[in-house]
């Protein structure tokens, strides 16, 4: 398939607008239009590609949701757009969580035995074939620019994470209709996808509901996006969401035979409240920058918040993972396993479930890599004597 390269400057997405407007006055058919329309329409990539052919691709197709900047790293021009790929107010969020991140770096060290180092783990029971999983993603049309229907991208993370050997994630999106969310999940149960399920923090009644029909889907486990509580007042007519008391999130332990596991945590107190709950495990997560504005980062947090936990539940934690020395970072900084977003998804956008399961398995790769040069025969080896953390 021929490939351009997308050059990537505002004087050359302004000649595009310019070109488009003055195509308006040539006077053409609405036939001739449509035609022209549909022979332009950009369509993910299939087959042998590289990562830079996914990450271009997706790019033609997520703009201007996302510009897919070389370093993805909050300060690109999707600052503030939310729906989109942003971050809450002027981006801090989303830009501590890169800087916490990139301030941590990996003690190298290269005399020891280590030569294959096995990056598998095992989650909940399932064996998978590296400690990342895609983060619950949703709003195909509202966030990323509805170039993908919702079969198309769920097919395409969970297709993707399933063939290099980890889980995909199904979302309950925030504005979406209960069918939106029972069609996701009909997806999975059809092609027997291994994957988790991401619900809202809306009203108990309607979390058990859901609870119930992820059970039918056969998933693996659960997460509650307690973060995405404070998008109660923006919330679409109909769709409450809601913090949770210590007690409610006893009840929804209690409420689903699946591991249940509260995302959004960033304190050590709330980490206890949730091992007291009974949670199987937490996500350290400030939601990727986009509901609380000015937080810390993730990678800033999250050694005090495992010190509390201190193994009594299982630690999960996500914040602008892209690379494999990102995966032993944060496992170096307490955590048990992590989550992708943002890089998931495009590479959805731009290779589907190819273009997937390449930026896992380039992850696994790079953790495998890094494991090499830090001396971590399994995952398990990982620890913070591994990390430098910044003071």
């Amino acid at each position: 398939m021929e490939h351009k390269t997308i050059q990537f400057s505002r004087r050359n997405l302004l000649g595009s607008a310019a070109a488009l407007a003055g195509t308006s006055l040539t006077g053409i058919s609405a036939a001739q239009a449509a035609e022209s329309a549909e022979a332009q329409k950009i369509r993910p990539l299939t087959g042998k590609m590289t990562y830079e052919e996914v990450r271009n691709r997706a790019r033609q197709m997520m703009m201007p949701r996302c510009y897919v900047c070389p370093e993805c790293n909050g300060r690109g021009p999707c600052i503030g757009q939310v729906p989109g790929f942003g971050g809450m107010g002027a981006s801090r969020g989303f830009q501590a969580n890169y800087d916490s991140l990139a301030a941590v770096q990996l003690n190298s060290r290269v005399v020891h035995d280590v030569h294959v180092p096995d990056t598998s783990i095992d989650f909940f029971g399932t064996k998978i074939s590296m400690p990342v999983i895609a983060a619950p993603t949703g709003g195909t049309t509202y966030n990323m620019g509805g170039k993908l229907t919702e079969a198309e991208f769920v097919n395409a993370i969970c297709g993707g994470c399933n063939k290099a050997g980890t889980l995909g994630a199904v979302a309950d999106g925030i504005g979406d209709p209960l069918d939106v969310y029972e069609k996701r999940l009909q997806t999975l149960k059809k092609n027997g996808y291994k994957a988790i399920v991401g619900l809202k923090p809306r009203l108990q009644k309607d979390i058990m509901e859901r609870m119930r029909l992820a059970e039918q889907a056969g998933i693996i486990a659960l997460t509650v996006d307690l973060d995405s509580a404070g998008r109660a007042a923006r919330a679409t007519k109909g769709q409450t969401v809601e913090p949770k008391t210590p007690e409610q999130l006893k009840e929804l332990v209690k409420a689903s035979k699946l591991p249940l596991i509260f995302k959004g945590i960033m304190t050590p107190d709330e980490a206890e409240l949730c091992v007291n709950a009974g949670a199987a495990g937490i996500v350290v997560s400030n939601h990727g920058g986009r509901t609380l504005a000015d937080t810390p980062g993730t990678a800033a947090v999250l050694p005090q918040i495992a010190d509390k936990v201190n193994g009594r539940c299982f630690i999960m934690v996500d914040g602008t993972l892209a690379r494999g020395t990102d995966i032993e970072k944060y496992l170096g900084l307490g955590a048990n396993c992590t989550l992708a977003g943002r890089h998931f998804v495009r590479a959805a956008h731009g290779g589907l479930d190819d273009g997937v399961a390449l930026f896992a398995n380039r992850l696994r790769d790079e953790l495998a890599v890094a494991m090499v040069l830090t001396g971590a025969q399994t995952v398990k080896d990982i620890n913070r004597n591994m990390v430098v953390i910044p003071h």
